[in-house]
């Protein structure tokens, strides 16, 4: 399973990179604000700087508007993936940018029919809510199942990205159901490499070969002099 970082912060995008696990990176107008630049700067910046799929997400609510958007940052870079809103008119654009080569992300997919009518339009991914799922009582991790069964019946190439991942155990639960990408906060991506008993444990050898005895180095020879 892939894994992207779901952030705007340019210091957090080239620090994950650096841990050489971050495969994208998706972006939304939330996080995008909170950087206080203009929006095709930077989209401009972390496409350049990612190795892999940049989402940048369209706000137009009409599918004129929409593909109009669309087109303007998808000039931005070959990496750029559009995000467009489960709607009605955000599936028409979807349609129609798919006939383009345009590579979409239907995003805000809140139930498994609307992961189903965005891969029969075309979509390059699609982003289901988990977290904000389960806020609202139902079961985020179980509509991500019932998506990738449908696309493996009817073998949709539309990959699916489990988004609003809140902590690790959806990440794992994720890749457990055979979601192609998870999307998460650097919060969380820090929690995955974390684990108390590992902690416990580096402490434990480091205090073990503090106590082993070092090599001693011979002294240094002074050189010869002359007569």
């Amino acid at each position: 399973m892939k894994l992207f970082l779901d952030t705007a912060d340019m210091s957090q995008i080239r620090e994950a990179i650096r841990w050489g696990i971050v495969d994208g990176v998706t972006t939304n107008p939330a996080l995008v604000s909170r950087t206080g630049r203009p929006a095709e700067e930077l989209y401009a910046e972390i496409c350049a700087t990612v190795p892999g799929p940049v989402s940048l997400e369209c706000v137009s609510m009409d599918a004129d508007g929409i593909v109009a958007e669309a087109r303007r940052l998808a000039a931005i870079s070959g990496n750029a993936v559009i995000k467009v809103p489960a709607m009605r008119e955000g599936l028409v654009a979807v349609k129609r940018l798919a006939e383009e080569g345009i590579k979409t992300n239907v995003t805000l997919i809140c139930s498994t029919m609307q992961a189903f009518l965005a891969a029969k339009v075309g979509a390059t991914y699609v982003s289901p809510f988990v977290g904000r799922l389960d806020l609202m009582g139902q079961e985020g991790m179980e509509t991500i199942r019932q998506i990738k069964t449908i696309y493996d019946n009817y073998r949709f190439t539309t990959e699916i990205i489990v988004a609003s991942a809140r902590h690790p155990k959806h990440v794992l639960e994720s890749a457990l159901a055979g979601a192609h990408i998870c999307t998460i906060p650097i919060d969380v991506m820090e929690l995955l490499y974390q684990h108390p008993m590992t902690d416990v444990g580096i402490q434990q050898f480091l205090a073990a070969w503090a106590k082993v005895p070092q090599e001693r180095k011979p002294a240094p020879v002074a050189p010869a002099t002359g007569a």
